[in-house]
């Protein structure tokens, strides 16, 4: 399980998710069973911390 460090970074990757990057630049992730976006990171233009990236 994934779990903050208290370092800026996270130790070990979160599981069953992914995200992406929309065309605007927001960040959104998605739940790797399902295909259903979760949430969408709009305060700044970087990705959430641990979560797998698509290609």
């Amino acid at each position: 399980m994934a779990g903050n460090s208290g370092k800026g970074h996270r130790d070990g990757a979160v599981k069953g998710r992914s995200q992406t990057q929309t065309p605007n630049g927001n960040w959104v992730k998605r739940d790797t069973t399902t295909g259903r976006f979760m949430d969408v990171k709009t305060t700044d233009k970087t990705p959430f911390k641990g979560v797998t990236k698509e290609k």
